[in-house]
């Protein structure tokens, strides 16, 4: 009987930090990314690409000021450049799993789905943006772009640079989550939430749906669809081949399997930091504590590896 398993792919996964972002550079990393969840179909799973936007609409959102400050080009809201990062990056994961594909023996239709995903308007994450997007900077351009723009920058975790950050709300439903179940069902590979999912709400008391200024974080959206579309694997792919507790100290350690209680220990112990590992850690746990089996966060280099990654169960 055919499985489910919804594949997150990182931004590590389509774009190196250490990369200016060609089309080149980005459609080969996806190229060898697609190349190794083959595998996965191999092992009778159908699957449900997700992937992330940081870098990419980043870059959107330079070029709308650019556009803007030299032609006076009307800027686009952040829905609209999510959207853009969606119709862009799942073309180019769409055109290279088939190449993936053609060169094997597998036969499979691919299609990739502009995605709605429904927020709360009053969700509290409006009042502290904390997700990351585009470039890193050194702390004094942060510092100039922040005056110019009235944006919002933190440092990284990693200590890597300064970027932008932006609201990032709970996904509270995703849109048509039962279009990618039948599409699935009936054995297509489906890409869709990508970046999160484009920020949408209801107006009280009506039916109007409108956009709203924010970026969902891709693994807790990923995380929704995988319960709702009832996957029974979540996979995260990130720059790490495991999660480490004290991370990049003397003393790291990493971690093979632990339960969703446990995860969820390391995590109010300060583990894993928001705009990093956090969000991943919550996904994880929020899909094997609403009926999935397992999640697994690993590097792509190891997904294709029967024992990958870290594996977060119920017990």
């Amino acid at each position: 009987m055919k499985k489910v398993a919804v594949v997150a792919f990182g931004g590590n996964a389509l774009l190196r930090g250490n990369e200016i972002g060609t089309i080149e550079q980005q459609e080969k990393h996806t190229l060898d990314t697609c190349e190794k969840i083959i595998e996965l179909i191999r092992n009778d799973y159908e699957l449900v690409i997700t992937h992330g936007n940081g870098p990419q609409v980043g870059n959107i959102l330079l070029r709308n000021e650019a556009g803007y400050n030299q032609f006076k080009i009307p800027k686009m809201p952040l829905d609209i450049c999510v959207a853009d990062s969606q119709g862009g990056i799942g073309y180019m994961i769409d055109r290279q799993l088939r190449n993936a594909l053609n060169k094997t023996e597998l036969r499979k239709n691919v299609v990739a789905l502009i995605t709605e995903v429904l927020v709360d308007i009053n969700d509290p994450a409006f009042n502290n943006p904390t997700k990351p997007i585009g470039p890193y900077y050194l702390k004094e351009e942060a510092d100039l772009l922040a005056k110019a723009n009235n944006w919002i920058f933190k440092e990284d975790p990693r200590k890597r640079g300064w970027r932008k950050v932006v609201a990032s709300p709970k996904p509270v439903d995703v849109m048509n989550y039962q279009v990618v179940r039948d599409l699935v069902d009936k054995g297509h590979i489906v890409i869709a939430a990508g970046g999160g999912g484009i920020p949408v709400y209801f107006h009280q008391d009506t039916k109007y749906l409108e956009a709203i200024e924010a970026v969902i974080d891709k693994d807790l959206a990923s995380a929704l669809l995988a319960r709702l579309i009832n996957a029974d694997r979540f996979y995260i792919i990130t720059d790490v081949p495991k999660v480490f507790i004290n991370f990049n100290k003397p003393n790291q350690k990493a971690l093979d399997h632990i339960t969703a209680d446990e995860a969820e220990k390391y995590l109010k112990q300060g583990e894993f930091p928001d705009g990093s590992m956090g969000p991943k850690i919550l996904a994880a746990i929020d899909f094997v504590r609403n009926g999935g089996k397992e999640a697994i966060i690993t590097s792509e280099e190891e997904i294709e590896k029967e024992n990958c990654g870290t594996r977060i169960t119920i017990n």
